[in-house]
């Protein structure tokens, strides 16, 4: 499966996921080890967003992790993403490529604040 053909199982688990189903896993997984993040990405086009089932499901599989972890739904415009946007889980994040340098925060105070 093409969705295996960079898969680093031992930095993984340097960070203590060990992967046991490899079918859940998220379209992306991204190491932020500045911030002690794992950014897991997933393609709505291909499952749909990180709804409230696929969060727990995330949370669950990368559940050891001694990263911080960060979701987040990947559009390839906001006008995709209304179709979701009822199923958008509280607590994560939404990139969309047609405005790539900007984020949409689905986290309530943790961003509030003036620019």
């Amino acid at each position: 499966d093409d969705k295996y053909a960079l898969f680093h199982n031992e930095k993984l688990a340097e960070l203590g996921v060990t992967v046991t189903e490899r079918g859940k896993m998220p379209d992306l997984v991204v190491s932020m080890p500045s911030r002690n993040w794992l950014v897991l990405l997933e393609a709505a086009s291909s499952h749909g967003p990180v709804d409230a089932t696929r969060r727990g499901e995330l949370s669950v599989l990368f559940g050891d992790s001694t990263a911080r972890l960060v979701f987040v739904s990947c559009f390839a415009s906001r006008t995709e993403m209304r179709r979701y946007l009822s199923q958008i889980a509280w607590e994560t994040d939404v990139w969309c490529a047609d405005n790539p340098t900007h984020l949409i925060h689905f986290n309530g105070e943790r961003f509030l604040g003036p620019y």
